[in-house]
């Protein structure tokens, strides 16, 4: 076999349709849009339009609310804050928000830090930050550690 005598298999890249191009070719004239209307020419983006009735989205009532001065948190998992701490970028004796931006944990910490009970934890930490959610201060505890949530925290 020789370089020249390579071949795709059969039906492997079938040749694209060259549309409109005279009425030898299948799909000559209107090529395949049909005739006249707002389909058939070119720019058309109707989607969500049902051709002058109400349309779906308009006829479903508006429901809910959104805060407009809702407080963002970056969230931690107790895993990963274990994680870091095996690794030595995290000091378990005292972990504060700003640590954790230092290790890289967290990539910045919005309203605050929140910290999840996700994951194992066996350190004796003390941990301070904005929030965290019960089972968390009780896995932390359970370690031996102590997690305060700080109020003054999320004033800055």
């Amino acid at each position: 076999m020789k370089l020249n005598q390579l071949r795709d298999n059969p039906g492997a890249s079938p040749k694209r349709t060259r549309v409109a191009r005279g009425p030898g070719s299948g799909k000559g004239k209107m090529g395949g849009r049909g005739i006249k209307g707002q389909k058939s020419r070119s720019g058309v983006a109707i989607n969500g339009y049902e051709g002058g009735q109400m349309p779906l989205y308009q006829r479903l009532p508006k429901r809910g609310f959104t805060k407009p001065n809702a407080k963002k948190y970056a969230v931690v998992n107790l895993g990963l804050i274990q994680k870091f701490i095996d690794a030595g970028k995290l000091d378990a004796a005292s972990i504060t928000e700003d640590s954790l931006v230092a290790s890289g944990l967290v990539r910045r910490k919005l309203d605050g830090i929140r910290v999840l009970a996700k994951g194992e934890f066996s350190a004796k930490a003390t941990i301070a930050v904005t929030g965290a959610s019960k089972s968390a201060i009780e896995a932390v505890s359970k370690a031996g550690g102590a997690l305060t949530v700080a109020a003054e925290a999320a004033a800055e």
